[in-house]
C-alpha cells in the first residue's frame, strides 16, 4: 500500500465531500413524522434542499431559523424558539430534527438550553413534537460525520434500555434500493428489525396526485425508544470514529451487543453479515440468497477475463470505498487510487487489511482530498475505470476514462437514489456495470467496430 504525498496548494478545488448539516438533514428524514430544521441561514437551507432533491427527485422540505446579520451579534435563539414554533404549528410533526450551522456553532448558541426555555415558554395546545438536536459545524468534518452524529443523536435521546426481542440496524448512508433490500433481507430471516434511519419511502415515494406536507414512512419513533433493550446491534462503517457511533453508544450504555461490519458489497463482505444474521436469529440462510449467491460466483467466472489486471480509481464517502475496493480486489480489478474527502484516519487501515488479503494489490490511500488531488493521482496512476458518484465526470471527461456512478450525490442521471451496491444481488448489479463498461469502452475506442465478445 502506498500513501501518496499531496503537493501543496492554496485552497481545497472542487471538494469530495459536503457539509455535516446536509447529512444531519438526510438522517433525520429517515425518521416518521420528521422535519428537518437547519438553525443558521436560510441559504444553508436552501442550498441543501437543491442540492438532495438533485439527487433523489423527490420533494424535501427542510425549515431554518433564518439567522441575518444582528443574529451573529445578539445570537439566534429568538429565532430558533419562533422557527420551531411555526414548523410545528404548520407541519405538525411529530419529531423536529434540529441541526446547527456554521454561524451558530461560531456564535455559540446553547441550543439544548434554547430548546427547554422554549418548553417552558410555549402555549400549553397539545402541538409538542419531539425535539432531538445536534451540533453539526459545517467546518469540522463531512456529511457523513454529521449523518453519523444525526443517527447517534437520535439514539442517545429518545432510545430506552427495556428488554425486548428486536435487532438493531444501523446501515449508514445507503440508496433507498439498499435499504429496501436490507428490510427484506431482515424479514426473510425472521428478525425484528429497528432500521435507523430509513428514507426508503421518504425520499423515494410514489407519484401523488397530492403533495403531503410530511410524506410517509421513516422508522417510528416507537421502535427507536426500544433501541436500547435489543438482542443485538449491526452497524455497518469500519472508518465511524466512536464518538459518532450509534452502535458503540448502545453497547456502552446499554450492554447491545454490537456487530461491527464493512458495507456488505461484494462476497467476503456479504458473507459476513449473513454470518452474523445465521448467529442472531439461529436461522440458515435462505435458499434464494444462496441461490444470489452462486449465480454470483458464476458470473465472476464468466467476466474473469474482462476484468483480471484492469485499474481502478475509486472516490467517495469512506466507508463506501472501503466495500468498493473490497469488492473491486475480489472481482480482479486492482484499486490503484482509494480517494476521500472524508478524514476519520481509518481509510487507510482498512485498506491496509485488504492489502494483507490480497498481497498482489497496491493500492494507494488519498484522505481529506479533493479532486484537483484526485486528479493528479489519477494522471500518474494510468487507470482503466473510475467509480464514484457525479463530481467526478469532469475527470473522467479530461482522462477519456469512464466513469461508473455510485453513490452520492448523483446529478447527472436519473435513478441514483435506486442504484443498489448491497448484498448478492447488489454485487451481481455492480459486477455487470462495471464490466460491460469496460467492455463498451474497448468497443468504442476500436477502429474495427466488432459487435461479438
Amino acid at each position: 500500500m502506498r500513501n501518496i504525498q499531496k503537493e501543496p496548494y492554496t485552497s481545497t478545488t472542487n471538494a469530495c465531500k459536503l457539509c455535516r448539516p446536509l447529512g444531519a438533514c438526510i438522517a433525520f428524514r429517515g425518521i416518521e413524522g420528521s422535519v428537518p430544521f437547519l438553525h443558521g441561514s436560510q441559504g444553508c437551507a436552501t442550498y441543501m434542499r437543491r442540492y438532495i432533491i438533485s439527487h433523489f427527485n423527490e420533494p424535501i422540505d427542510i425549515a431554518s431559523s433564518s439567522l441575518g446579520e444582528k443574529n451573529a451579534i445578539f445570537g439566534g435563539g429568538p429565532n430558533l424558539k419562533q422557527g420551531v414554533r411555526t414548523v410545528s404549528t404548520k407541519f405538525m410533526p411529530k419529531v423536529v430534527g434540529i441541526a446547527t450551522t456554521c454561524l451558530t456553532e461560531t456564535i455559540g448558541d446553547d441550543v439544548p438550553m434554547l430548546l427547554k426555555e422554549y418548553e417552558q415558554e410555549k402555549p400549553d395546545d397539545g402541538i409538542s413534537p419531539l425535539m432531538i438536536n445536534v451540533s453539526t459545524p459545517s467546518y469540522a468534518g463531512s456529511h457523513i460525520e454529521g449523518f453519523h452524529a444525526a443517527v447517534k443523536a437520535v439514539i442517545e435521546q429518545v432510545s430506552e434500555g427495556k428488554s425486548n426481542n428486536s435487532v438493531n440496524l444501523l446501515p449508514g448512508f445507503l440508496s433507498t434500493a439498499d435499504i429496501r433490500e436490507l428490510k427484506d433481507i431482515m424479514a426473510a430471516f425472521g428478525l425484528d428489525c429497528t432500521l435507523l434511519p430509513d428514507y426508503s419511502e421518504t425520499l423515494d415515494g410514489e407519484n401523488l396526485m397530492d403533495y403531503p406536507l410530511i410524506p410517509g414512512g421513516g422508522t417510528p419513533i416507537e421502535k427507536i425508544e426500544r433501541m436500547g433493550g435489543a438482542l443485538a446491534t449491526i452497524e455497518f462503517g469500519r472508518t465511524i470514529p466512536e464518538e459518532l457511533s450509534g452502535g458503540s453508544f448502545l453497547a456502552r450504555e446499554h450492554g447491545v451487543f454490537l456487530h461491527s461490519m464493512g458495507i456488505p458489497i461484494g462476497i467476503k463482505e456479504t458473507d459476513r453479515f449473513f454470518s452474523a444474521l445465521e448467529k442472531i436469529s439461529g436461522n440458515k440462510t435462505p435458499e434464494r440468497y444462496q441461490a444470489e449467491r452462486g449465480r454470483l460466483v458464476d458470473a465472476y467466472v464468466d467476466g474473469h477475463k474482462y476484468m483480471s489486471g484492469k485499474k481502478a480509481v475509486v472516490y467517495g464517502e469512506e466507508d463506501l470505498v472501503a466495500g468498493l475496493a473490497s469488492f473491486l480486489l475480489e472481482i480482479g480489478i486492482n484499486p490503484v487510487v482509494c480517494a476521500s474527502g472524508g478524514n476519520s484516519g481509518q481509510l487507510e487501515k482498512v485498506i491496509q487489511d485488504l492489502k494483507k488479503q490480497f498481497p498482489h494489490a497496491d493500492p494507494a490511500v488519498c484522505s481529506n482530498v479533493d479532486f484537483y488531488e484526485i486528479e493528479e493521482f489519477a494522471e500518474k496512476a494510468e487507470p482503466d475505470i473510475i467509480i464514484g458518484h457525479s463530481k467526478g465526470y469532469k475527470l473522467s471527461k479530461r482522462l477519456n476514462i469512464p466513469l461508473v456512478r455510485v453513490g452520492f450525490p448523483i446529478h447527472d442521471r436519473i435513478g441514483g437514489q435506486r442504484i443498489l451496491h448491497i448484498g448478492y444481488r447488489g454485487a451481481q448489479q455492480l459486477f455487470d456495470l462495471i464490466c460491460n463498461t469496460l467492455i463498451g469502452h474497448k468497443q468504442d475506442s476500436s477502429d474495427i467496430g466488432y459487435s461479438y465478445m
